[in-house]
């Protein structure tokens, strides 16, 4: 898997998450003081997340690193 299939997998993680807790962009944007745009880029994939950004984003989810980094995308 390439670096940019990499980035892809784990944005559509984030959003499969994201969207099972009900959030919006924005409010998970909050959630991880985070600008919304920001969300939508890691979640398209065009971001190359920080392991900061990541814990950030896993802390707004409310899921361990583990769950998001385990998980399938089908």
């Amino acid at each position: 898997m390439n670096n940019r299939n990499a980035l892809l997998d784990l944005g559509q993680k984030i959003k499969k998450f994201r969207l099972k807790k009900g959030l919006t962009q924005y409010e998970l944007a909050d959630k991880c003081d985070m600008n919304r745009n920001y969300i939508g880029m890691l979640e398209r994939g065009e971001r190359n997340p920080t392991y900061s950004t990541l814990l950030a984003v896993v802390k707004g989810l409310d899921i361990e690193l583990y769950e998001l980094l385990k998980e399938r995308i089908e």
